[in-house]
């Protein structure tokens, strides 16, 4: 084997993971709220309530207003994990989160669970809501994936960690 050749990677494979379906669910509804704001500034000029004028101000504020509920829609489904032997970046909707393996004790995924969820080792719970249960046979894998990268971590670290004495019968 060559010197400048890596060794092959040990352990589990890295893991990463997007809700599929919530995403495409969001893109079609932000098109659909652009489209039909669009249409509703087109229309708006010929319309008039007899007390109140319509401007093409008004026209681009519809537009713009169909642009920044879409953009809203779309965020809903930004939700990502990434994780790998050093622990994972979990980014839900609005806050990412950077968790070290050291810090989970489990990764759930509940029978009637919308999404994943890590148990911490402060028994906190944080929602991983890129694996989603919609998502089937997707979310599967990623959560296999995440216990595997769990379980690796621990068997090094307990691997690693010197034995405990029995401290109940000292000599």
């Amino acid at each position: 084997m060559p010197a400048d050749v890596p060794p092959p990677p040990t352990g589990p494979a890295p893991v990463s993971a997007v809700p599929r379906r919530l995403r495409l669910i969001t893109a079609l509804t932000a098109a659909g709220l652009v489209a039909v704001m669009s249409v509703v500034a087109v229309l708006l000029k010929s319309s008039t309530t007899g007390v109140v004028s319509f401007q093409t101000a008004d026209q681009v504020a519809m537009v713009g207003l169909g642009l920044a509920m879409g953009a809203g829609v779309v965020l809903v489904g930004r939700s990502r994990v990434d994780a790998d032997a050093s622990g994972l970046r979990v980014r839900n909707v609005v806050v990412n989160h950077e968790v070290p393996w050291e810090a989970v004790r489990a990764v759930r995924f509940d029978q009637h669970s919308p999404w994943a969820t890590l148990l911490l080792t402060n028994d906190d719970e944080l929602a991983v809501s890129a694996v989603q249960a919609a998502d089937g046979a997707r979310a599967l894998v990623a959560v296999r994936g995440l216990r595997a990268l769990l379980s690796d971590h621990q068997a090094r670290a307990a691997a690693a960690a010197p034995p405990k004495e029995d401290l109940l019968y000292p000599d």
